[in-house]
């Protein structure tokens, strides 16, 4: 019997974005089957279920034997989906041993979309001097060769070289860009037309993008 197929697998805008999602906040269960995308923002899984054309129900859950069920789930089988997935790079219990994917570059700016949207950050702090608000964006992972992967692809697609990796604890890695390359990393990543993004992290992002 043939496995039934819930994801087109089809490189696109909407594609790309949700598989950057599932990068960073999704988990590929042993099984072969389920992948399961878990986030605070309930809007995050909702665009999901959207990019990938997901009938499925939303879940609630806590974290650390919490019983506050503060995180929304989407939890869902597709044999095919995840051969794909793995295919790319992916794998179960990937979060210290992701490295290059498999993505291609006429869709990279969606794909690092949704990984900053998924464990990435885009803030403001004020330059010490001038107390003029300035962008930083930055990228989280326990992985360091995935982010020096992230790295070089930035610096391939975009031309943006500058940006590092920092060490932190437990394990934790980060890779930052200065206000320079934050400001032409937005206007790439929230390119005219675009159309899913994580509207909290958009409305921090577009303060600076008519700079």
């Amino acid at each position: 019997m043939r496995a039934l197929r819930k994801v087109k697998v089809e490189w696109s805008p909407q594609f790309a974005y949700a598989i950057g999602v599932i990068t960073t906040d999704g988990n590929l269960s042993p099984d072969g089957r389920h992948i399961n995308v878990t986030s605070k923002d309930e809007e995050m899984i909702l665009t999901i279920k959207k990019c990938l054309g997901l009938q499925n129900k939303i879940g609630r859950k806590g974290r650390g034997g919490s019983m506050v069920k503060k995180y929304f789930v989407l939890q869902f089988g597709d044999v095919h989906f995840y051969r794909f997935l793995l295919e790319i790079g992916l794998k179960p219990a990937k979060s210290k041993t992701l490295e290059a994917l498999d993505v291609p570059r006429s869709f990279f700016r969606d794909f690092l979309r949704g990984c900053i949207d998924g464990d990435g950050s885009i803030g403001i702090f004020r330059h010490p001097e001038s107390q003029h608000p300035q962008l930083r964006i930055r990228l989280y992972s326990a992985s360091p060769a995935f982010l020096s992967w992230v790295k070089g692809e930035v610096s391939t697609v975009f031309g943006i070289s500058s940006g590092w990796i920092e060490y932190k604890e437990k394990g934790m890695a980060v890779l930052a860009y200065a206000k320079a390359d934050s400001l032409k990393l937005m206007k790439l990543l929230y390119y005219n037309g675009v159309k899913f993004y994580l509207g909290r992290k958009y409305n921090i992002a577009k303060r600076f993008l008519g700079e």
